[in-house]
């Protein structure tokens, strides 16, 4: 699959257009052992860096964003102790959907993102179109990119091997569901006592996932989080 799957392209920082910044200081909890910056911590950062932007920008109102890819390139981990700047714009724009990249560095640490955020209309859970105000906005640093929604990883296949999970009560957001960030601590799990100098993930969220038994489906650099009953909630494939 990390061959096949077509992962987020990484565009470059426009010169024209909003960019925002932000510095965020590691926290004890976003750490390993070892002082690196897990996975799970990253993910928390981004979601609350698009959401900073957001209300800096006067944007919170205009509906509700839900996360359908996340891409995740570590050149070097962000260490504990260690400030790091984040610096995100939107990267594509479609109809309901747009492209966030943020670039992350800190004394040791890079690592670069980038995201596919659909917008919601909260009273239907419908996609609803971007008012005129957010085009305007966000567009010049988008330069013409679309930003497509359709699914690029594949369905686990038959008969690969599995074992269980649990998502707990306390990962819920304030959608009601299981927040993205969570989805990287399997990944996480195989990670520990083996800690990479570097890694690019890439994980597309399907339905999302509510506190309960999960199956955790692999094969090979793919991994798939399915509920008991079956249905899928997401996929990760790490690149080599």
């Amino acid at each position: 699959m990390s061959e096949a799957a077509e992962l987020t392209e990484l565009v470059a920082e426009p010169e024209t257009g909003r960019v925002f910044e932000q510095t965020i200081w590691p926290g004890v909890a976003d750490a390993t052992p070892a002082g690196r910056v897990r996975l799970d911590g990253i993910a928390r950062w981004l979601q609350d860096l698009a959401y900073q932007d957001s209300v800096d920008a006067g944007m919170t109102e205009v509906g509700l964003w839900i996360l359908r890819r996340l891409r995740i390139r570590v050149e070097s981990f962000p260490r504990f102790g260690e400030p790091a700047t984040l610096r995100t714009f939107c990267s594509g724009l479609g109809r309901f959907a747009a492209e966030r990249r943020t670039s992350i560095a800190s004394e040791v640490g890079r690592v670069e993102c980038g995201a596919l955020w659909v917008l919601l209309d909260p009273e239907t859970g419908r996609p609803k179109r971007f008012p005129g105000e957010f085009a305007e906005l966000y567009a010049p640093s988008a330069g013409g990119r679309d930003a497509r929604v359709h699914p690029r990883h594949p369905d686990p296949p038959d008969g690969a091997p599995e074992s269980s999970w649990v998502f707990r009560a306390t990962d819920l957001d304030l959608a009601d569901h299981v927040n993205n960030s969570h989805y990287w601590e399997p990944l996480e799990q195989d990670l520990v006592g083996n800690e990479p100098d570097s890694i690019d993930a890439e994980i597309e969220f399907r339905d999302p996932a509510k506190p309960g038994a999960a199956r955790l489906i692999g094969e090979g650099d793919a991994l798939w989080i399915a509920s008991g009953g079956g249905e899928l909630h997401a996929s990760l494939v790490v690149a080599r």
